[in-house]
């Protein structure tokens, strides 16, 4: 690795030099492989169509090398025109002040988005104001691309997309207002005290949730010959050292066939221990895919419950 480590840090001068946003991020656009890189993938959706991403995940040695390039050490690490922006906090408080639109080069007049239609009922509106604590207070929703919401009060951002209802000013980031509409906004008394509730229409139906798999359940439904497809979210290094016949690597050209996959077929994905596997499960979900499993324990069980000539590691 330490010999890798020069020929790594060239290949990220030469993408960050070269390509005018690039992210480099655990998994890929389609399939964020953490939540902080989720969370930069939907800012950076909402303000650019196109930007270039590194799976780090698919290369230790480039892992190691970028947090030494950039004196960084998390990820994700976003960079523009060469030069390093920083991660996931740093992203979200400049896309929230505006600032990260004009770093990106965005005109905010021309990619300005038409308020969405929400709903506030009474109830509601009454918490709001009962709330407040001082009389500029204006909500904010937002709404993250895995659909998990938030309502506070903040000030004014630029790039606001701003809406009023039942006397309560309501403030959204364009990525959200590209999602939001239709939206309810609703008060509820429950057991343990009262609640906002906020129902988006565009949020996929949570009929559709992953499933576990177990090893031997996969092996039984490989032995009966049903049509299933396997995505290894591994490593090429991972991959090498123990894999599952006919299992399709998660990568560029995985992501392709994936994306080509009918939306009703059964789609199975794996990891080492299932914990990577199922975030690209979840995120199989939101792309409209219905029928959508995680293999429990990873390969690590096929080797220790099924096949125990598949190495372990």
């Amino acid at each position: 690795m330490q010999s890798a480590m020069p020929d790594a840090h060239a290949t990220i001068r030469e993408l960050v030099t070269t390509r005018k946003v690039v992210l480099f991020m655990k998994g890929s656009r389609a399939a964020p492989q953490c939540g902080f890189s989720g969370q930069v993938v939907g800012i950076l959706d909402g303000l650019l169509p196109a930007y270039d991403t590194v799976d780090v995940l698919a290369d230790p040695a480039m892992r190691d090398a970028i947090k030494q390039f950039s004196d960084w050490p998390t990820i994700p690490q976003l960079y523009v025109d060469g030069r390093f922006v920083g991660g996931c906090d740093i992203v979200r408080e400049l896309s929230t002040s505006g600032e990260l639109a004009a770093l990106l080069g965005v005109d905010a007049g021309a990619s300005a988005t038409a308020p969405p239609v929400l709903e506030l009922t009474g109830r509601a509106a009454t918490a709001i104001m009962a709330a407040r604590e001082a009389p500029g207070d204006e909500l904010r929703l937002v709404i993250s691309p895995a659909f998990e919401k938030e309502l506070f009060f903040d000030g004014p951002a630029p790039g606001d997309v701003v809406v009023e209802a039942r006397g309560v000013t309501i403030r959204l980031d364009r990525s959200t207002a590209s999602r939001a509409a239709g939206t309810r906004i609703d008060w509820v008394e429950t057991g343990a005290g009262g609640g906002f509730k906020v129902d988006c229409p565009a949020e996929p139906p949570r009929a559709a949730s992953v499933r576990g798999l177990t090893a031997k359940g996969l092996r039984m439904a490989l032995d009966a010959g049903g049509p299933l497809m396997i995505f290894d979210v591994r490593t090429d290094a991972e991959r090498a050292l123990a894999s599952i016949d006919g299992a399709v690597a998660l990568d560029d050209d995985g992501q392709r066939r994936l994306e080509a996959t009918d939306r009703s077929a059964r789609v199975v994905f794996m990891c080492h221990h299932g914990v990577r596997s199922r975030v690209a499960a979840e995120a199989a979900l939101r792309k409209g895919f219905t029928d959508v499993w995680n293999l429990e324990g990873g390969i690590d069980a096929w080797s220790t419950e099924v096949d125990s000539a598949v190495a372990r590691y």
